[in-house]
């Protein structure tokens, strides 16, 4: 059987997946965001960015596949089918979804009883969290889960995508807006700032996907020093390139600064 041996990668998550697969040397070119792992941004030509890229570059690298995430590449997509390329382009939301998705990956380099042996070991990650989880929200917070408030954006205010909220209650949290999880599209999941007075959530978790948190913003929002993490000193950070990428990040690390942050709810 053959597979790709020129594959350009639009998003970091396939290209971190890769190298952990061993197939590092299919990959013909990078996204400018790719920070996993390090020594990708040093061995791999930069050709775009997330919703734009360098079509002429691209081409001259005569790649035989080209991979990217998300309804936001379309217009870019849309740009290298026109120039006769392969492309192809995955949606997925929840945390089945990006498991899913992985084993296609793999599958694509000829590596898929690999793949299967890294989704076993996260799924194994999660259940073992999930458990541990259990036992706080029954003997430390008396059957209450926290109420989680994930925040994605700032301006305007953008509540987190599914995979997010699907580990919020893994690690024993409540998704203050649950209700959005399942609209894939950010501007469906879109909230005014007195939407989370009213959720009135115990803990904020903001990963301003590619900018980092301006703390003095919360104290600018009208009304925001009633919340109970605001009054509690309980808003944190996530980097968004380890919790908003549907990759191996998610579960090597991102999963487990969500955990940090619900578990020492007091």
């Amino acid at each position: 059987m053959s597979f790709p041996k020129k594959i350009i990668c639009l998003t970091e998550e396939t290209t971190e997946l890769f190298y952990l697969l061993g197939e590092e040397d299919r990959i013909a070119g990078i996204t400018v965001y790719t920070v996993r792992p390090p020594r990708a941004k040093e061995e791999k030509p930069k050709v775009s960015a997330f919703i734009s890229g360098n079509i002429k570059k691209i081409k001259s690298l005569n790649p035989d596949l080209i991979i990217g995430f998300s309804d936001i590449q379309a217009g870019l997509a849309h740009d290298l089918i026109k120039e006769g390329l392969n492309v192809f382009i995955t949606n997925q939301r929840s945390i089945q979804e990006i498991f899913s998705t992985m084993m296609i990956l793999g599958s694509l380099v000829g590596r898929s009883q690999e793949t299967n042996l890294l989704i076993d070991g996260w799924k194994s990650k999660l259940a073992v969290i999930e458990t541990e989880s259990q036992e706080i929200i029954k003997n430390k917070w008396n059957g209450k889960r926290p109420k989680v408030f994930f925040q994605e954006w700032n301006d305007p205010i953008i509540t987190g995508i599914q995979w997010v909220s699907e580990i919020i209650e893994i690690c024993g949290g409540e998704d203050a807006f649950s209700h959005l999880k399942e609209k894939s599209l950010a501007k469906d999941r879109i909230i005014l700032p007195e939407d989370v007075v009213t959720a009135s959530p115990d803990i904020i978790i903001g990963s301003w996907c590619g900018k980092p948190v301006d703390y003095n913003w919360f104290q600018d929002q009208k009304n925001w020093d009633l919340i109970p993490a605001i009054q509690n000193n309980r808003n944190h950070e996530i980097d968004s390139s380890i919790i908003l990428q549907p990759g191996p990040a998610l579960f090597l690390e991102g999963i487990d600064q969500i955990k940090k942050y619900i578990h020492s709810f007091e």
